[in-house]
């Protein structure tokens, strides 16, 4: 669609799920091309990062994070950063 002052137009977008090896595979054609543009470039970048997205959301124990970051007069980030280097179990 022609776009301009004034214009609007729509941009498309599609998601596939890719099991790991086919993104290692596809990962790995993409790099083996001899000259990447600006648009493989970026979805080798994309591809990278998309494995982040499978990661589950852990779940924290926010009364405990907000009752320590008060009684330690820190943030919750701080108390957060601290938990996670103690090892304290976090619900996946």
């Amino acid at each position: 669609m022609p776009s301009g002052p004034g214009r609007n137009f729509a941009v498309e977008m599609w998601t596939v799920r890719l099991t790991d090896r086919q993104l290692e595979v596809l990962s790995a054609t993409l790099a083996a091309q001899d000259r990447l543009g600006p648009a493989l470039s970026g979805a080798l970048e994309a591809l990278e990062l998309a494995r982040w997205d499978e990661l589950p959301d852990a779940r924290l124990p926010w009364a405990e994070v907000a009752d320590l970051a008060g009684r330690q007069k820190v943030s919750e980030a701080d108390v957060v950063w601290d938990l996670a280097g103690k090892g304290h179990n976090v619900e996946a």
